[in-house]
């Protein structure tokens, strides 16, 4: 697992700063469509603001909201 920084951000936003998808358009189309996991459960609302110790799950990799 992988911490990263800085909260509270949203999904969206989590996932483009990690690294894990190239833009906000690509995290955008792969949350509505169902390919991310937050806290083991699908979530497919790009806005969903994220909270210290939430995992992000997508390609395989499981990403820890770190505290500030």
């Amino acid at each position: 697992m992988t911490a990263l920084n800085p909260t509270p951000i949203t999904l969206d936003q989590f996932l483009k700063q990690s690294g894990v998808v190239e833009s906000g358009g690509h995290a955008k189309i792969l949350i509505q469509s169902g390919e991310v996991l937050l806290n083991g459960v699908v979530e497919i609302r790009r806005g969903k603001k994220l909270a210290p110790g939430d995992v992000v799950e997508l390609f395989g990799q499981r990403l820890v909201v770190a505290e500030e």
